[in-house]
């Protein structure tokens, strides 16, 4: 039986706000780029936030790779992947990055946690922001809760059948 309270596909103005809500509680993303032979190449990045025009914001150092490969790539294309393994929520962003050097947007959402990676603070040389426009965004969630997604898989196992509509997936074009 379906539940008509929750939509099972959620899109607009109720999508970006999901989208956002996630991206701010999942904390650690993987940045997709493309590198110079062609392969796509990922790694961790920690969000610091997805602010009211949509841009997610991550601090970093002008000279990494990262940098390099997203301003070589003609459109500055780049992916973001963020799991919540244990509640079972994902989202997946495409998007534009750009760097960005601007010094009250760095103390706006620069924190003392930060100083693991950056030693002297905003001081440290090379310091900027990298800037992600989502272009298409993506986002599945439990429809009522992580116990009966588990419930719903563990019964699944047993009987051999698909699994009922668990999920509720969201999408969103930029």
């Amino acid at each position: 039986m379906t539940d008509t309270t929750q939509p099972t596909e959620v899109t607009g103005m109720e999508a970006i706000a999901r989208v956002k809500e996630l991206v701010e509680d999942i904390d650690f993303t993987m940045l997709t780029t493309l590198d110079a032979a062609g392969n796509l190449v990922s790694r961790p990045m920690s969000a610091r936030r997805m602010d009211d025009a949509g841009d997610i914001w991550f601090f970093t150092l002008d000279d990494t790779k990262k940098v390099a490969e997203a301003e070589a790539d003609p459109g500055h294309d780049v992916g973001l992947a963020y799991i919540d393994a244990k509640g079972h929520r994902y989202v997946s962003v495409a998007g534009r990055a750009t760097v960005v050097h601007d010094r009250a947007k760095m103390q706006e959402l620069y924190s003392p946690s930060l100083d693991i990676w950056f030693e002297d603070g905003l001081d440290t040389p090379g310091i900027a922001l990298l800037r992600v426009t989502p272009k298409e965004c993506e986002f599945w969630e439990p429809r009522h809760g992580k116990l009966v997604v588990a419930a719903g898989m563990l019964k699944a196992l047993v009987t051999r059948d698909t699994p009922d509509d668990m999920m509720r997936h969201g999408t969103v074009s930029c």
